[in-house]
């Protein structure tokens, strides 16, 4: 399989990107930083990893047109790239932050979509995933901006899978509470006791190849990871 992700340079999508290509299958995937390189030294062709900020759509598109150049559409496309916000009341939060946040985790999604799903629409195949949390079905305070972008996350997903054709689907997709380096920022030394995305991912790709049109609209989570 084809599968694209956004968000690969750490955490769960760099866990993912690695496990599927274990597993045999190609990856696109892009994220922002340094750790871009390490990924295109240790994964040569047929994978692919670009430096791309989601929240801009000229880049996503730059990026999308080079990704569908090498062939088909992609069985699978992952919206994983996201951030956090400092924990603090919203009213605390500063207004560049939120918005930087809102960008990234919803705007970066929907422009995700808008480049590469029209090739997956034209052949009536595939599955979106889109990431999305706990805290996209339930809250905490001093996290308003993620809790908002995820429920946001959740509708998104839903309402696009009333538009696909048959054959796709798209999934809003929980993964539960794994140790990341966004999972510390809310729980400090505390995240050191979850589950390590390495290990995570070696449930979670199996679960996610596995979907498919059966699962279109479903707001799911990756089984054994949902607390």
């Amino acid at each position: 399989m084809k599968i694209v992700i956004t968000g690969v340079t750490r955490g769960l999508g760099r866990a993912l990107a690695e496990e599927f290509i274990r597993l045999g299958h190609t990856v696109a995937g892009c994220g922002r930083g340094p750790a871009i390189i390490d990924l295109r030294f240790e994964y040569g062709a047929p994978h692919s990893f670009e430096v791309v900020d989601v929240s801009n759509p000229t880049k996503v598109g730059i990026w999308a047109a080079k990704t569908l150049g090498f062939g088909e559409a992609p069985d699978i496309l992952i919206n994983n790239a996201a951030v956090i916000n400092a924990p603090a009341p919203l009213w605390q939060v500063p207004v560049e932050a939120f918005a930087s946040l809102v960008n990234i985790n919803i705007t970066g999604v929907a422009n995700v979509i808008h480049e590469f799903v029209p090739s997956m629409v034209a052949a009536k195949k595939g599955v979106i995933v889109n990431i999305s949390s706990l805290w996209g079905r339930s809250v905490s305070g001093e996290f308003a901006p993620y809790c908002a972008s995820k429920w946001a996350i959740e509708g998104l997903t839903q309402a696009l899978a009333q538009e696909l054709p048959r054959g796709m689907a798209a999934v809003p997709l929980n993964p539960g509470s794994i140790d990341t380096d966004m999972l510390r920022i809310v729980l400090g030394e505390g995240a050191a006791g979850c589950a390590k995305a390495e290990a995570w991912a070696k449930i979670a790709a199996p679960f996610i190849l596995q979907l498919g049109p059966k699962d279109n609209g479903k707001s799911l989570s990756v089984d054994g990871f949902e607390d």
